[in-house]
């Protein structure tokens, strides 16, 4: 199979698009996470610093999916480069790497949701006798 320089191209819309995705993430989180810390410095209470480390820990993986997304469009671009440079063994190595990076940033993103999930669901706990199920 030869690696055409379009290809690497092609995953340059959908790198940004989730890069755009996580750093929104990001903000949100970090805007929540500011409003609990104000809400606890007010009325400290177990159940805000519950979620305020559930948030903490939600923000530290979403900087990993945005690092693994950064080098896979990285190395993307290097990707091309050495194909345009004729280093087809290179660019398909390059390439290979950065499939590999986009996909551990998708697999952190599963798990970042699933956190998200659960938080929802520890959220809810109060409400279990109103037949409020996620």
């Amino acid at each position: 199979m030869k690696l055409e320089l379009t290809t690497p191209a092609l995953l340059f819309t959908a790198i940004s698009l989730l890069i755009s995705a996580y750093t929104s993430r990001f903000l949100t989180l970090a805007q929540l996470l500011r409003q609990l810390d104000g809400a606890y410095r007010e009325k400290p209470d177990k159940r805000i610093l519950d979620q305020m480390k559930n948030l903490s820990r939600r923000i530290r993986l979403i900087r990993w999916m945005q690092v693994m997304g950064v080098l896979s469009f990285i190395l993307c671009v290097l990707s091309m480069f050495l194909l345009f440079m004729d280093n087809h063994i290179g660019g398909q190595i390059s390439f290979g790497i950065s499939l590999l990076s986009l996909m551990l940033s998708l697999i952190i993103l599963i798990y970042e949701v699933q956190i998200s999930v659960d938080a929802i669901a520890y959220q809810l706990q109060d409400y279990e006798d109103h037949d409020l199920k996620l």
